[in-house]
């Protein structure tokens, strides 16, 4: 497994072809959970990684899903800018100062990468021993390699938690995957619109 701390050079570097799917594998919402009262309320976007430029992107685009769903979606590094990482009172503090209600939270825990190399099989060529494939094989086992087709997969993970603070309590929670993300924007967005989906599906929120 790689931690979600070292996932930056697969999330932020890589531009993948293709589009993204995302799905959520697993879900779970707390047994007594009634639908969330965050309309007009602040909700906290926070995306747990330490590359910085990284995570404000993430956030920004987090926050922005959010505010699109009647909330008004504030990220944790604009209310906490200078927070010493892991300093729970001091985060604590500025967001009950800022008056926020419930928190959204994404974080990457582990990427999955299958690299699939595909060689041309000629098998006509070996119809027979003398006169063809003795030639063709004897020929090839002293050169290079013919021209092969590389294709690379990437899978990521992400945990998806939604918190009411004013419970201190885990409410939704979802573990999802996404195949070839094109862009770290774009995996946020997703998941951020496959999460809106699941919390209605769950009666956590009413659809618009």
């Amino acid at each position: 497994m790689i931690a979600g701390t070292r996932l930056l050079p697969f999330l932020c570097a890589l531009l993948l072809t293709g589009c993204a799917s995302s799905t959520f594998t697993t879900t779970w919402k707390t047994p007594d959970a009634t639908p969330l009262g965050f309309k007009g309320e602040k909700v906290v976007a926070a995306v747990l990684m330490k590359d910085p430029a990284a995570r404000k992107l993430a956030e920004d685009r987090l926050a922005m899903q959010i505010s699109m769903r009647g909330a008004e979606g504030r990220t944790l590094y604009s209310l906490v800018p200078d927070a010493t990482p892991g300093n729970e009172a001091q985060a604590k503090a500025a967001l009950e100062a800022a008056g926020v209600k419930g928190a959204v939270v994404m974080r990457p825990v582990h990427v999955d990468r299958t690299v699939t190399v595909t060689e041309p099989y000629e098998a006509e060529t070996y119809a027979s021993f003398w006169g063809g494939y003795y030639g063709y094989g004897v020929s090839l086992s002293y050169s290079s390699p013919r021209e092969a087709t590389v294709n690379e997969k990437m899978v990521v993970y992400v945990e998806t938690l939604v918190y009411s603070l004013e419970q201190n309590k885990l409410v939704w929670g979802g573990l999802s995957t996404s195949e070839d993300p094109d862009t770290l924007a774009q995996l946020i967005e997703e998941l951020s619109v496959a999460a809106a989906a699941e919390l209605e599906k769950q009666g956590l929120i009413k659809a618009r």
